[in-house]
């Protein structure tokens, strides 16, 4: 059941990467946090998107912006390393309290609660219009990348601050959508890197099935979304998306999932 509910969250998830330009990380990481532990569930994650980013590179790579990409792309990268670490060593601390409810104990975790809270941001960007209208000068890409590439690493979402700086860089529509997915592309390989130890100590081939075809189902969707591209307006779903995230970020924090 999990891997048929893990499979719908991410076509679907990955028909909206197409439309919002981010959002399967965002999404797709508390929907694996149901099923597994934090890091492992970023970590999951980060495979799927990471194979989802390669499909996506093959179709609109060729349009990203060379220049962009040395000035945003290497200080996401380097600080993605920082970010992963810490996600991995994190994840080690005691939990943070815990409370009684309804007859159950729960506890918050130092690293769902830190997450919860960034994803809350995250989705708060997509529902108040100043975050929806910030944006920043070329002359802050390298702080955007850093920033960007950092909480990728961390929490598996970059895509909000990636789009905040890239969209005044003064780049096509076509380049833009180029060099997100390329960055992306990237900051996904580095905080894997990071990752993979952690999957040498834990038993991979018991997540193999989930991660195939979330990644197939993932590629399906962003295939269809790069189809209905100029077709269809998401606002209104972007927000029922937000809104469902914030949700579910409150129930990780509150130790309920």
């Amino acid at each position: 059941m999990e891997i048929l509910f893990i499979a719908i969250a991410a076509f679907f998830t990955a028909i909206l990467t197409f439309f919002s330009g981010f959002g399967l990380g965002t999404i797709l990481t508390p929907v694996f946090m149901v099923f597994f532990p934090v890091d492992l569930a970023v970590a999951l994650t980060g495979v799927v998107h990471f194979f989802n980013n390669i499909f996506k590179l093959l179709l609109v790579g060729k349009n990203a912006d060379k220049a962009v990409l040395i000035r945003f792309g290497v200080p996401a990268v380097i600080a993605a390393f920082a970010g992963s670490w810490v996600l991995l060593n994190i994840t080690e601390l005691d939990p943070l309290f815990s409370y009684e409810l309804f007859g159950r104990i729960f506890l918050v975790e130092p690293m769902k609660f830190i997450v919860a809270i960034l994803l809350i941001i995250f989705a708060l960007m997509d529902l108040i219009p100043y975050f929806q209208n910030l944006q920043f000068g070329k002359e802050k890409l390298a702080l955007g990348g850093a920033l960007s590439g950092f909480f990728g690493g961390l929490s598996g979402n970059q895509g909000a601050l990636r789009a905040a700086f890239l969209i005044k860089a003064g780049l096509s529509k076509e380049a833009f959508i180029g060099t997100a997915v390329v960055v992306s592309t990237f900051v996904d390989f580095t905080r894997l890197s990071v990752y993979a130890t952690r999957f040498v100590s834990t038993d991979v081939s018991d997540n193999l099935t989930v991660v195939v075809t979330a990644t197939l189902a993932a590629i399906a969707g962003a295939y269809i979304g790069n189809k209905l591209l100029k077709k269809v307006t998401l606002k209104s779903i972007q927000m029922t998306v937000a809104v469902l995230l914030i949700l579910m970020s409150v129930a990780l924090a509150a130790g309920w999932i």
